[in-house]
């Protein structure tokens, strides 16, 4: 058999299925299938390598984090941390875009997730800041790129993706650790931009936080704050795995949302255990359709082949490191973050690897890329949520989002070049 036409079968039948608007994962596993049917290679092994995908003790740490964060999402945790963020940042000109930017890290420091968090903050933010005077462009924009915060600062399920579709020999600890300088430099870099941008739209300093409420809301947005200290924690110190530093913070939330703070009746559990269970289980289908995806790449030994072909165009890292950005960044266009990293890198790690780019650094950047992603058209999902919630349209949202977009390129510029950013704390842990 001609391993290229099974290349171009294995593209055109995933592209085609794309464009007829089928779910990835069964655009995934459906040009895996028909290649393995022209390679006639027995179709036991679709079975074999979907079940083997699936089989890592790793994988139970997604479950447990998407629990964690939906129950927390569906408390009033979300307006709690942003009271604290108000405490923290809400007294400068344009504080509430600022205010925007913390509590999305805040809660990325729980929900691990861009959607969630402009789910959640989103629908607290944009009516504040509209009542507040802000127009309502700028305060989706703000949100919508503060969300992506969620994808970077641990505890990020989709770095634990990353991890498994590198085979798991990534750390998903280092690459926790990895994500934390990269988001304080994200989110600073995000509240320098919405201060300029507020100061050229005239907006005005936010209402001082009355004194006597702020031991309050200090001691609220620590209690919230914690589940991120127990997951973080327990992994860092050594005391727990990733997967039970998970179950840990979902019976922390738990605890927190229910019986402390009794944000929503008991019987909203089966609801959140159900939208759970259904995320998971897309989860883990396309976890499993992607797994005999890599296993066909790597039978007509694609990686390689990519890897050969990149170093032959140039030998400058520099180059090679901008073609991948600029190629993830315009696939994360038109596809979804979680299939894109499964897909890519098993693809891309390996050309890395032999630039001498450390796994660590480049699943940092890996993600950043693909975040930035949600917020482009077709797709664009981050972008989507934050318009329907804000009311307007797609095209004023992308409008507002673009001087935050620019700065996001140019921090993934600086991390993708000064490693130092990114590895110092892995390093440092060592």
């Amino acid at each position: 058999m001609d391993p290229t036409i099974a290349i171009l079968i294995l593209c055109v039948v995933f592209v085609l299925l794309i464009i007829l608007r089928f779910p990835i994962s069964l655009a995934l596993a459906g040009s895996s299938l028909l290649t393995l049917l022209y390679l006639k290679v027995p179709l036991a092994t679709v079975g074999q390598t979907m079940i083997q995908g699936m089989n890592s003790y790793s994988l139970l740490t997604i479950p447990f984090f998407i629990l964690a964060g939906q129950i927390m999402s569906e408390g009033q945790m979300a307006l709690r941390l942003i009271n604290l963020a108000q405490v923290l940042v809400g007294g400068i000109r344009g504080g509430l875009a600022m205010v925007n930017c913390v509590a999305c890290m805040f809660f990325g420091n729980i929900s691990g997730s861009a959607i969630a968090d402009v789910s959640s903050i989103g629908s607290v933010m944009i009516p504040m800041m509209k009542k507040k005077g802000y127009d309502t462009d700028y305060a989706v924009g703000v949100t919508v790129s503060a969300a992506i915060q969620g994808v970077v600062v641990p505890p990020s399920h989709n770095l634990v993706l990353y991890s498994l579709a590198a085979g798991g020999g990534i750390s998903i600890a280092s690459l926790f650790l990895a994500g934390i300088v990269p988001g304080l430099i994200l989110c600073v870099s995000l509240m320098i931009t919405s201060y300029f941008i507020s100061i050229k739209r005239g907006y005005t300093k936010s209402e001082a936080v009355p004194l006597r409420d702020i031991p309050k809301i200090v001691r609220d947005g620590l209690l919230s704050l914690l589940t991120a200290v127990i997951i973080l924690g327990g992994i860092f110190t050594g005391w727990f795995t990733a997967t039970e530093s998970g179950a840990l913070a979902c019976l922390y939330a738990f605890i927190l949302t229910f019986l402390v703070y009794r944000d929503i009746p008991i019987s909203r559990m089966w609801v959140i255990l159900k939208r759970t269970f259904r995320t998971v289980a897309m989860v883990l289908f396309l976890i499993a359709a992607s797994a005999t995806f890599s296993y066909v790449l790597a039978f007509l030994k694609v990686p390689g082949m990519l890897t050969d072909w990149m170093l032959g165009i140039t030998d400058s890292p520099i180059i090679i490191l901008l073609i991948i950005n600029v190629l993830l960044l315009l696939l994360g266009a038109p596809m979804d973050m979680a299939p894109l990293i499964l897909i890519m890198t098993p693809i891309l790690l390996p050309v890395v690897t032999a630039l001498g780019m450390d796994p660590v650094h480049f699943g940092i950047i890996m993600m950043l890329n693909l975040g930035i992603g949600l917020l482009t058209p077709p797709v664009g999902t981050v972008l989507f949520v934050g318009s329907a919630i804000g009311n307007i349209s797609i095209s004023e949202g992308t409008k507002a989002m673009m001087p935050f977009f620019y700065v996001m390129c140019v921090v993934l510029m600086i991390l993708t070049y000064i490693p130092g950013l990114v590895m110092w704390l892995p390093n440092l842990m060592k």
